[in-house]
């Protein structure tokens, strides 16, 4: 394989842009429905769409095929309460999954009620969601009459159930599990969801960027009309014209992080995952909601390992774990002996620590695979890390170096790399604010996937796109095209092509660099109202000053370069979320050293924020504030036909 390097000493010279490169020239398309982020949620709410035979356009920075965080796989579709070996009611599911402070109850209540019709349809696209082949004949949680395969994730009925004293210690027994979670082979899902669009006569813009939102009169706070976006290897300008949009572009990106070397990201999201959504929404006037959540990076940074192996990790989860001498670790959740939650907690992981320091456990740990049943071990290696966007790529390279699970032990470095690295975090929970419609407080807006507040998974991404994409069809379907500002789209054009008009000052890579370094001084392990008004005009101060300097290239680096004023705009709202509330709050990741009371019940409300007339203006909701989530659900979709009716 040639490397750059090679290939420079061998030319003398780098390539030219192998493109036609066409600034300022426009391309205007007219549809029906514009979905804005082809992920997961975005080809769902494309589909969704186009079945009600409406015009539908989807935009996406990358390949479709592939793009977004799940488009290279993914191992779990998580709950799914309405599936036949199911134990639990959806609604109740639900009630129990919305039980904690700040989540997203209309989204929560859309994934419980319809994740099961979603997969189903899934398959009749071509998703593989059953073990057809019979490759995992006797694996706990497979059941032969449906070849559907059941993870232990989320543990027993009783964990749900109001009365503690219900739980039982210690081994499962299959009749007790709740059986929320099904095994899938979610590397068939992305190339499945592109065919189907494609078939269905949806229009595809792959390698376009939304920049903006176009809105009636170009007023901001009005009716959504379309927006506006740059083809990243033409460099041309689009226009897209609709009688309602779908945002769908994932969250945030990597503001407290920038290292291109290890990844050039601060989560297991895609590198495209830049907040684009949040921003376009936010300049238009949209209320976002819980922007001052943040949390510490865990994984898949380079700055940090995958959890290789057991211990409560998502796709290692029934893998055991043993120290360096092959002593087995006090961790209940491993696998199908004690299913529960994912991560193990705060005091399983304080009595493993303070064991490595009594000299009980010797590091490093491993996974022993080498203990499991042969099927147990082949789904786990095969099937759960294969189809995960995360770990796919470990073990392909396990695998080429000649790694064979029945003999090998697979080291984890949980607990080698240390657990304190609090200014590498990652935006948290903020997103857009939506109704029982996921339309947010602007018409003609709606939103799916992660870049709702207080999101969730793969599936949820799915089963919300899917909703969204049936909501807005019905609002597209009574209303007319809105009127395009001419002079919105003339400033758009003048704000995004600026920095191919110079071709000297400094690049995206500095001003990532910049934005992350003000974040990690003032956004991180140490918060006062001090600190964060140091960190507004520290992100002003590059605004103003640095942000006019920024040159590009080339398209690609213009999209680059647009990403980071995205980034650093996000990085601004944070920063006046954070100065707003009042309080530190456990369930946000948010602990003031000037406010340090953890979540009085004077601050259990959602705090919004959103522009208006160009000034930031900060609101509250109440916890719960979508009401009964059974009763409105079902008030808000009453023609729906699915596999549950709601009895």
């Amino acid at each position: 394989m040639t490397t750059w390097h090679d290939y420079l000493k061998e030319e003398g010279q780098p390539p030219s842009w192998p493109y036609p490169v066409r600034y300022g020239e426009e391309q205007e398309i007219e549809v029906d429905i514009l979905v804005v982020g082809g992920g997961i949620a975005g080809c769902w709410a494309a589909i969704s769409a186009a079945r009600h035979g409406l015009k539908v356009a989807l935009v996406e920075k990358g390949d479709t095929i592939r793009s977004g965080a799940g488009g290279p796989g993914c191992d779990h579709w998580c709950c799914v309460p309405a599936n036949p070996h199911s134990r639990v009611n959806p609604d109740d599911w639900a009630l129990h999954m919305a039980d904690r402070p700040y989540p997203n109850g209309i989204g929560i209540q859309i994934q419980c009620r319809e994740d099961y019709d979603t997969l189903l349809e899934m398959e009749r696209m071509g998703g593989k969601i059953r073990d057809t082949d019979d490759d995992y004949l006797g694996a706990e949680g497979r059941y032969d009459d449906t070849k559907l395969m059941i993870s232990p994730r989320y543990g027993t009925i009783h964990s749900y159930l109001p009365d503690p004293d219900m739980g039982k210690p210690g081994f499962n027994p299959p009749e007790e599990r709740n059986n929320v979670v099904i095994r899938v082979w979610g590397s068939t899902f992305k190339p499945a969801l592109k065919r189907e669009c494609k078939r269905l006569g949806v229009q595809i813009f792959d390698r376009v960027m939304g920049t903006s939102l176009l809105t009636e009169k170009g007023v901001q706070g009005g009716r959504v009309i379309g927006a506006t976006g740059l083809n990243n290897r033409t460099g041309e300008f689009m226009i897209f014209k609709s009688k309602a949009t779908i945002l769908s572009t994932a969250g945030g990106g990597s503001l407290w992080m920038m290292n291109s070397e290890l990844c050039g990201m601060s989560s297991m999201m895609s590198r495209t995952s830049s907040g684009d959504g949040h921003i376009m929404a936010w300049k238009a006037g949209a209320e976002l909601v819980n922007m001052e959540a943040t949390g510490i990076i865990g994984i898949a940074t380079g700055m940090k390992h995958k959890w290789y192996s057991g211990g409560g990790d998502a796709s290692y989860e029934n893998v055991p774990l043993v120290d360096a001498n092959g002593k087995r670790l006090p961790l209940p959740i491993q696998g199908w002996e004690d299913a529960g939650a994912m991560v193990p907690t705060p005091e399983t992981q304080a009595k493993i620590r303070e064991g490595i320091l009594k000299g009980e456990y010797e590091l490093p740990f491993y996974g022993n695979f080498p203990a499991m049943s042969d099927v147990e071990r082949r789904a786990t290696w095969n099937l759960m890390l294969g189809e995960e966007s995360t770990t796919k790529i470990i073990i392909d390279t396990f695998n080429q170096a000649g790694y064979d699970g029945s003999r090998d032990l697979l080291q984890s470095y949980k607990f080698l790399e240390g657990e304190s690295m609090p200014q590498w975090r990652q935006p948290g929970m903020g997103g857009l604010l939506v109704d029982w419609n996921l339309k947010s407080s602007l018409d003609g807006l709606y939103v799916a996937g992660m870049t709702m507040f207080s999101s969730e998974d793969h599936s949820y991404c799915a089963a919300t796109g899917r909703y969204a994409g049936r909501k807005a069809a019905a609002y597209a379907g009574e209303i007319n095209h809105g009127k395009v500002s001419r002079d919105q789209i003339e400033k758009e054009k003048a704000r995004i092509y600026a920095p191919v008009k110079r071709n000297h000052g400094i690049e995206w890579k500095e001003l990532h660099a910049g934005i992350a370094r003000a974040m990690q001084y003032y956004a991180s392990e140490f918060r006062t109202e001090r600190l964060f008004k140091m960190g507004l005009g520290a992100l002003e101060k590059i605004e103003k000053e640095s942000v006019p300097m920024l040159y590009a290239l080339d398209p690609h680096k213009l999209m680059r370069t647009l990403e980071d004023i995205h980034m650093l705009e996000h990085a601004k709202i944070i920063l006046q979320a954070s100065l707003a509330r009042k309080a530190s709050s456990m369930p946000l990741g948010f602990q003031r050293i000037d406010y340090p009371e953890m979540d009085p019940p004077e601050w259990s409300k959602f705090s919004t924020i959103k522009l208006e007339n160009n000034e930031s203006k900060i609101g509250h909701k109440p916890q719960e504030f979508w009401g009964n989530m059974k009763e409105e659900y079902e008030k808000n979709n009453s023609d729906y036909e699915g596999v549950y009716k709601g009895e």
